[in-house]
């Protein structure tokens, strides 16, 4: 299944994965500091083993930063 994480295609590894599963894919569930959006909506970090994902659906992950 074919999706788009940061606006780059990403195949799933799973045929039908959790946005936990794709994450985990992508070395990101224990990185502090991310948050996660699904076609344009935030979705908890409690929700993400629960979030089901489909074909074409973009994810946005942001990392915050300190600087000044």
């Amino acid at each position: 299944m074919l999706l788009y994480v940061n606006n780059k295609p990403h195949e799933a590894r799973l045929p039908t994965p959790t946005l936990a599963d794709t994450l985990l894919d992508l070395q990101l569930t224990e990185q502090r500091g991310i948050a996660v959006a699904v076609n344009d909506a935030v979705v908890p970090r409690t929700e993400w083993m629960r979030h089901q994902l489909r074909a074409q659906d973009r994810i946005t992950v942001i990392r915050a930063t300190q600087g000044g």
